[in-house]
């Protein structure tokens, strides 16, 4: 059994058609292509050496590998056609089976 294509072909593919938003991805390295990604704006808390409780946003895209002709890095770039936001990406976290998320930063910013 082939369990990358059947996760990524059967199970990613129709998540990011009904749930996915169209993105611009552009590679560190140069160019441009189309991907379609589950962006999302989680909130987590952070306990500051203060020990106050702060919550901030982190975002995110999900992604399925297979629409990636190189694999996505650190430094890239994209923007969420539907709202022209702009960010670059922090980590990258693929699950081995198809799938990932990136973690993402406004451009330039140097810490998370």
């Amino acid at each position: 059994m082939d369990w990358d294509d059947i996760v990524d072909g059967k199970i990613l593919g129709p998540l990011m058609a009904q749930f996915g938003t169209a993105i611009t991805y552009m590679p560190v390295d140069g160019g441009s292509f189309q991907i379609t990604g589950a962006y999302d704006k989680a909130f987590f808390g952070v306990d500051p050496v203060t020990g106050s409780t702060v919550v901030t946003q982190q975002p995110t895209v999900g992604i399925q590998v297979s629409q990636f002709p190189i694999e996505p890095q650190q430094y890239d770039t994209l923007m969420i056609n539907k709202t022209g936001e702009q960010w670059q990406v922090r980590e990258v976290h693929l699950d081995g089976h198809g799938g990932g998320r990136l973690m993402l930063n406004v451009p330039g910013q140097t810490d998370a």
